[in-house]
């Protein structure tokens, strides 16, 4: 049934004929066909709902969706989608984002789209490793791993992203991973159904430069890792290794264009007087 549905989803919402760019075992496949089953059970038109994406793995998305898109340069996407939301507040702005072209090169714009709370939902596929580009470490690489740039193991504590886009202002912050692809699913709903940014964090990972070097072989012992890792919201049992997932912010607060419209407003009868 879940091969069925896929092969509906790519039919639907699917540029043809695109070669394949992920490399096997790498979840990014499963986070953006929980995008779209979102997109598609909240019944979004189309033609009226953008995704923007900057550089990386992750921000490959955007050349399979049919929707309007936008491949940004590294690290922008957050800008390019502010000037799209800004023109048009009608339309649905979602932006794709990988780990490190969200919270390092872009993570002014991740601070200060959070601070504004302007209505784009942000969802970062978080695989704690920068990809595409050879293996380097991330802002979210954990301590201790291996990567290209760090080989005798990372000496930096990692980004909790959710808590960095919370602390921001983000009134829509939640968590979850590939493995929970039902969650995954609903969390997306949510974010793009709320007004205000919306920041969710996806867990992925990547097998090529990440897993291979850390004991992670494949994706499925990936996908395993996170089962047994990934706790809710809540219970209290996070820490050595464990991460929460769920809604972890949920407020409301002025929407930017909405505030910006309203301003607007005030100016024109200002000068009309």
């Amino acid at each position: 049934m879940r091969y069925l549905e896929t092969q509906a989803l790519v039919a639907e919402y699917f540029r043809p004929k695109l070669p394949h760019i992920w490399c096997p075992g790498c979840a990014h496949g499963i986070i953006t066909k929980a995008l779209v089953k979102a997109i598609q059970e909240l019944d979004l038109d189309r033609d009226r709902t953008v995704v923007v994406s900057g550089i990386g793995c992750a921000s490959r998305a955007t050349g399979y969706l049919d929707f309007g898109t936008v491949h940004a340069t590294h690290g922008r996407a957050l800008a390019f989608a502010t000037g799209i939301k800004a023109a048009r507040p009608d339309l649905t702005v979602i932006v794709i984002s990988g780990d490190g072209d969200a919270a390092a090169i872009g993570g002014n714009h991740l601070i200060h789209a959070a601070r504004r709370n302007i209505d784009l939902t942000l969802i970062v596929y978080q695989n704690g490793i920068y990809g595409m580009t050879g293996g380097q470490y991330a802002p979210t690489t954990a301590p201790g791993h291996v990567t290209t740039t760090s080989p005798g193991g990372h000496v930096e504590r990692a980004f909790d992203l959710a808590a960095l886009a919370a602390a921001a202002g983000a009134t829509f912050v939640a968590r979850s991973t590939a493995y929970h692809f039902d969650l995954t699913v609903q969390l997306f709903q949510r974010a793009i159904r709320h007004r205000g940014f919306s920041f969710v964090e996806a867990i992925s990972s990547c097998p090529t430069y990440a897993g291979r070097l850390n004991g992670l072989e494949t994706g499925l012992d990936a996908l395993l890792w996170m089962r047994n890792n990934a706790v809710p919201v809540g219970t209290g049992q996070e820490g050595d290794g464990r991460f929460e997932i769920g809604v972890i912010r949920e407020s409301e607060a002025p929407e930017w264009t909405e505030a910006y419209r309203q301003l607007s407003v005030k100016a024109q009868a200002g000068r009309r007087v």
